[in-house]
This record gives C-alpha cells, sequence and structure tokens, in this order.
C-alpha cells in the first residue's frame, strides 16, 4: 500500500467514527432502505429483478448493501479499507438479518473470486479515491460474471472545481478539471488526496477494459450534500453527480 493509500485510509478510519456515534440513525436508514436513489432503482430495476448476486466495491458504511437486498439482490458482499466502516456495517446486517457480508481490503485487488458478481455496484465517493483507474476496471471485469453489470452512481469529475459559495457558483482557484488530484477539504479531509478523473477518461477506460457501456447521464443535483450548507453551485446550473452503466459481453 502506497503512502497515499494509507494517509486516505487513516484519515476514512477517523471520519468513518461517525457512523458509530450515528449508528442508530444509519440503521433506521438502512432498514429503510432510503439510500438508494429513485435514479437508481430505476436504472437498476431490471438488474435487481434477476435476484443478482452483488459486489459493491467501497462499500463504506454499508446503507446501500440493504437497500440493493431489499430491492431484489439474492446478496451483497461489501469490500473497504476501514475497519470501523465494516465493523459497523457487518453489525448492521447481523440487527437486520440480510445476506450481506465484508471484507476489509484495500482497491484494486479485492480478495474475491473471479466471476463471483452478476453486479457490481459503486458508488457515491469511489472512484475519486482509485488512482490506478485501468487497474480498478480490470478488477471490476475479472470479478463480473458474463453478461454482468456495472454500475456507477458518482460525483461528477467537474463538481470538485465549484465553489459552494451560497450567492454565486465560483470555480475553486486551487482546482482544475485536469489536474491529477487535489486535497479533499469536505469529508473525510484530515489530509485525504482525492484523485481526479475526467469524464471522457472514465468511460474510455470501463470501454478499453471490454464493457459495453449502455448508460451515461449527468445530473445537477449532488449525491450528497454537507448538513447546513446551502450552495449555488447545485441549484440545477452545473454537473455535480453522474451515472453509468455498462455490460460485461
Amino acid at each position: 500500500m502506497d503512502a497515499t493509500t494509507r494517509g486516505n485510509r487513516s484519515a476514512w478510519e477517523v471520519a468513518s467514527e461517525k457512523h458509530v456515534r450515528e449508528y442508530p440513525a444509519m440503521l433506521a436508514t438502512a432498514a429503510s432502505g432510503t439510500s438508494l436513489l429513485p435514479v437508481e432503482r430505476a436504472l437498476l430495476r431490471d438488474v435487481l429483478a434477476r435476484s443478482p448476486e452483488v459486489v459493491h466495491l467501497q462499500s463504506g458504511n454499508g446503507t446501500d448493501d440493504v437497500a440493493l437486498v431489499r430491492a431484489g439482490a439474492s446478496s451483497v458482499v461489501g469490500v473497504d479499507f476501514s475497519e470501523v466502516a465494516v465493523r459497523a456495517a457487518r453489525r448492521r446486517a447481523v440487527e437486520l438479518d440480510v445476506p450481506c457480508r465484508y471484507v476489509v481490503a484495500a482497491l484494486p485487488g479485492a480478495p474475491l473470486a473471479a466471476a463471483c458478481a452478476d453486479l457490481l455496484y459503486t458508488g457515491k465517493g469511489a472512484l475519486i479515491w482509485m488512482p490506478d483507474l485501468a487497474a480498478w476496471a480490470a478488477d471490476v471485469v475479472r470479478l463480473l460474471r458474463p453478461s454482468g453489470h456495472l454500475f456507477i452512481y458518482e460525483e461528477h469529475p467537474a463538481a470538485p472545481l465549484w465553489s459552494w459559495d451560497a450567492d454565486e457558483a465560483r470555480i475553486r482557484p486551487d482546482r482544475g478539471y485536469f489536474a491529477r488530484s487535489h486535497e479533499n477539504d469536505s469529508f473525510p479531509a484530515n489530509g485525504a488526496i482525492q484523485w481526479q478523473h475526467t469524464l471522457g477518461e472514465i468511460v474510455t477506460t470501463l470501454a478499453a477494459a471490454g464493457l459495453r457501456i449502455e448508460h451515461l447521464a449527468e445530473y445537477p443535483e449532488p449525491f450528497w450534500r454537507m448538513g447546513g450548507v446551502t450552495a449555488s453551485a447545485w441549484n440545477g446550473r452545473l454537473p455535480n453527480a453522474f451515472s453509468l452503466l455498462a455490460r460485461r459481453p
């Protein structure tokens, strides 16, 4: 594990204590299935109707895993490098009696068998922590069964450029769309380094890995809003999130 990944992991271990402090609220969210957004449900409806076995890379707090089961998945395996987050997710899975299990591991290189997933789900802050997108995509293809799907719902690559000013959205002077990385200053912060990949790079990398892109859409609404913040950049004028559905032939 390189120094940046170690630093990001440490930042996430601290940030994931939030999942422990807010455990009752997150348990209720998981039980309700509301963490899976309407746009995700719509795009995954046909896939989830087939009771897929799901792998969730960068599973974080695990609330989406319970929502996926509630929506039709037969099982979910979550992989995340935060031991704190995984412990909380495991506890929730037991309390809610859902077929979700968890593995602590840095990615890419998930310690799972090849061709183990019908659906690989990831998003809401995942690709931004991957420095080597091609290696990540190769691991996705390894894990997917033939005709299996990759689904991404993620921060738009342009979103880190927008300031959070309430009066007018501005481009931050310390960031650029084609930059390699920047220091995260929202969540988890604590010196975490967030990697940048343009939308073109993401699509081209997945296609080069052998995936067939079936859907790509951009949205003005961010996938996450920091509590108490209302930003002009989120008022419908700028891209803040995107979704992508791809299939392994």
